[in-house]
């Protein structure tokens, strides 16, 4: 009998013969896995090309924990940015810390335009503010503690993936440094005073000790109240206040450190002042009234500038006063929770009219304080000065002795100054690792997009691709044909 041809693997009776597409795959096999090479290999070379195109992004993340940040200011007070991170001076220094060769004037221009700061919030803050949004409720502004840093540059920059890892912690490190500095470490115009007089004047050793005694002791006092103040606002974390720190070091407190502050100016700084106004010491007594004279008609000059702003502060002050009916309680009537809120104008207008008047009051008394101020620093200097011209009337006596006494006063003087000043260092340095250790920390650290990442998509995409045509043209390939049949 004769034999039939084998069937199509595809037929009109929409029957599936997979006998028959096995037998075609298997006979075009050598012809899929050339061209899935083949794809291989263009996959990889156009991933290549591309990502070398395309920006390599560098990411790394850091949480910032530091007093005040709940409510989106820094600890003194300042408004905090997210984008500080990444000012100029940071990155400037960063750069020179990487130690980056073949610098070029536009680089930090350009790695600063690359960063990008945003802020990570979780899905669950995003339900509950969606969730009290949809009842009607005020949020408040809420300030995300954990923030992404993220770098992107092309792959052929001159910075190569280790040192765009690098730079972005160096970044972290330097906004770290900066922000101690600020606001942990003892400001740079404490400690300096004996420095700044050299070859000085007698006479000025008292003006240049007494400001410098003064900053110091409003220094402490500064510290001491934002204890207060946080303890006011954190009742939970009372224990890291300043007011009751204690150093683990040296065993002081910042109440300590301003008694002891105290009494350095009253015993020891007090008696070597003594001793120079009783005795009217001074290198040179005319070129001493001489810098007296100058000094004090520049605190004139000051006195009444203060006086003038003053006065305008006081005017405003007093047709504020006049016009008393602006000065009104605002009340604020209740509405259903359903209705859309209504802004009166009266009520606008009672809150600006007593912000104004507080704020004239403020400045009234800061301008009044300002003048006393200035008015005190010229009532002593003209003491000061009007003894310096006794003694110039008089005829000059020895005062090798004293001069030598008041000299080696001095020097003792400093050796317990820079002791004060070296305890002060050491709590502050202690408070600030007890108050300031996560005020910026790196959870996580840098990493960039991996190159083998694309060439593994385009090697697949590559290999799928080259499968495909081959196994289509294997099923295209017509049937091999059959020898006739014999007859019986």
């Amino acid at each position: 009998m004769p034999t039939s041809p084998p069937s199509p693997p595809f037929s009109d009776d929409d029957r599936i013969d997979f006998a028959g597409l096995f037998t075609y795959l298997r006979r075009g096999l050598r012809l899929i896995l050339s061209l899935a090479a083949l794809g291989l290999a263009a996959g990889i070379a156009i991933s290549l090309l591309l990502s070398y195109k395309q920006a390599a992004v560098s990411t790394l993340r850091v949480t910032f924990g530091f007093s005040g940040f709940e409510r989106g200011t820094y600890p003194n007070g300042a408004k905090f940015q997210p984008d500080d991170i990444r000012a100029p001076d940071i990155v400037n220094e960063a750069i020179k810390h990487l130690g980056v060769h073949d610098l070029t004037p536009d680089l930090a221009t350009k790695v600063r335009g690359a960063i990008g700061v945003s802020g990570i919030v979780s899905q669950n803050i995003i339900k509950e503010r969606d969730k009290l949004r949809a009842a009607g409720q005020n949020l408040p502004p809420y300030f995300p503690d954990e923030y992404e840093i993220s770098l992107s540059l092309p792959r052929d920059f001159i910075l190569d993936v280790r040192q765009r890892e690098l730079l972005l912690a160096e970044i972290v490190n330097v906004y770290l440094e900066k922000f101690r500095r600020t606001y942990a470490d003892l400001p740079p115009q404490f400690g300096n005073a004996f420095d700044s007089l050299n070859n000085a004047d007698f006479v000025e050793y008292e003006l240049v000790l007494t400001k410098e005694m003064q900053n110091l002791h409003f220094f402490l006092e500064q510290k001491i109240d934002a204890g207060d103040e946080s303890q006011h606002r954190e009742p939970t974390n009372r224990l890291r206040t300043a007011k009751i720190f204690r150093s683990p070091t040296n065993n002081l407190s910042f109440q300590d450190l301003l008694k002891q502050t105290e009494l350095f100016t009253q015993i020891q700084l007090n008696e070597v002042l003594s001793q120079i106004y009783i005795y009217g010491l001074s290198k040179d007594r005319d070129y001493a009234l001489t810098k007296m004279n100058y000094y004090m008609r520049t605190l004139e000059d000051q006195e009444q500038q203060l006086k003038e702003e003053e006065a305008v502060v006081t005017g405003l002050l007093a047709r504020t006063q006049e016009r008393s009916q602006n000065y009104v309680l605002a009340t604020k009537t209740q509405q259903p929770q359903s209705a859309q809120p209504m802004l009166d104008q009266g009520f606008i207008d009672a809150l600006l009219a007593n912000d104004a008047y507080n704020f004239l009051i403020r400045r009234a008394l800061d301008a009044g304080l300002a003048v006393k101020r200035v008015q005190g620093d010229i009532a002593r200097l003209a003491d000061r000065r009007k003894r310096m011209q006794s003694f110039t009337n008089q005829e000059g006596k020895d005062q090798a002795a004293v001069i030598a006494s008041t000299r080696e006063a001095l020097g003792r003087l400093e050796k317990s100054y820079q002791e004060l000043i070296s305890k002060i260092r050491v709590v502050l340095d202690d408070y600030a690792r007890q108050e300031y250790a996560d005020s910026v920390r790196i959870t996580m650290q840098a990493k960039t997009s991996s190159l083998l990442l694309n060439l593994m998509l385009g090697s697949a995409v590559g290999v799928a691709f080259g499968l495909a045509i081959g196994a289509g043209l294997s099923l295209l390939k017509p049937a091999p044909a059959l020898p006739p049949a014999s007859s019986a």
